[in-house]
């Protein structure tokens, strides 16, 4: 029996872990994929927002060699940690049920084996399920909603969709790599929350021509040599060799929804739970980072969630002390 089993290896993810170990609890950090596997999932030249320190847990220091850390020496720096406080970790092991049982514990079964704990912290982050286009050809092989690197579309014609952080970065270094860029934009200028070091790079490359975009604009089908774009002109079909669609992410609640977890009633779609010890309405079920936002998934990063893990830890610490003593 485990006093608290921990759903996603992502760096919220370890920091309970570290927490429930400085505690002395029993614990197991469970991840469908690799550590940090969001991280290791985005781009691989991609560089953070945030600075080095503002990334740190467990008081590990996490020095990078610029201003701004890459992915790279993020994946180097959490698996590090992870080392050092030999975490318990149950790599490549997805969670399929989470069962409440009528003595106040949890059952969870896993693609590899079935745990049974006190407590449940989910910490899935929000980057296993893209937001589809639900158009015609979305499911054709040439669309990607997942970009690792500029090399493969060299040469090719390409269509981005999207106008924040990744679909400006996709559309920069595939163009820098030789690709012919498209991008399509449903509103009418490059986001303000583009990070603010590429923004005037994409305005001025869209500016003089080498970029093409169609703002006001939208996919309406995808065929194997071409798209149709609909925009203020009118329908129009292009040639297209990829559809890189950057429309972001959304959390999958299905296990929180097993584990009684209820959620707002509105757009948010947030997962309901208190936020000084982050227990939902379902007792010995918490949330951590991300997915305490639900479909908001820019509220909670790395850096503004870290302490969730303690106020977690320390309120599973005092109600296990309060049963002991009971």
């Amino acid at each position: 029996m485990l006093d608290v089993l921990i759903i996603g290896a992502g760096p919220i993810g370890m920091a309970c872990g570290i927490a429930a170990q400085k505690r002395g609890l029993s614990y197991l950090i469970v991840e469908k994929g690799c550590l940090v596997n969001s991280i290791y999932h985005y781009p691989t030249n991609m560089t953070f927002f945030s600075t080095a320190d503002r990334l740190e847990i467990g008081q590990v220091p996490f020095v990078a060699h610029g201003d701004k850390p890459t992915r790279r020496e993020a994946l180097d720096y959490y698996r590090r940690v992870a080392m050092a406080f030999q975490l318990q970790l149950r790599l490549y092991e997805e969670v399929t049920a989470v069962n409440a049982t009528s003595a106040g514990t949890f059952i969870v079964q896993t693609s590899k084996a079935i745990y049974t704990s006190r407590n449940i912290v989910f910490a899935t982050g929000f980057y296993g399920l893209p937001n589809l286009l639900g158009i015609p050809g979305e499911d054709l092989p040439k669309v990607r909603h997942y970009y690792d690197e500029a090399h493969p579309y060299a040469f090719q014609k390409v269509a981005v969709v999207g106008a924040a952080n990744s679909a400006v970065d996709v559309a920069l270094e595939t163009w820098r790599r030789g690709a012919q860029v498209t991008m399509i934009i449903r509103s009418g200028e490059i986001r303000s929350s583009v990070k603010y070091w590429v923004k005037p790079d994409i305005e001025n490359r869209i500016k003089e021509g080498s970029i093409k975009a169609y703002f006001h604009s939208h996919l309406v089908a995808i065929r194997p040599d071409e798209i149709d774009v609909q925009t203020p002109e009118g329908l129009i079909t292009l040639p297209n060799d990829f559809v890189l669609a950057m429309t972001g992410y959304r959390p999958d609640f299905r296990l929180l929804q097993m584990a009684g977890v209820q959620f707002t009633n509105d757009s948010k779609h947030a997962p309901l739970y208190n936020p000084d010890t982050h227990q939902t309405n379902a007792e010995g079920v918490y949330v951590a980072g991300v997915v305490c936002g639900g479909m908001e998934t820019n509220k909670w990063f790395i850096e503004n969630s870290r302490d969730h893990a303690e106020k977690i830890m320390q309120h599973i610490a005092r109600r296990l002390a309060t049963c002991s003593a009971a």
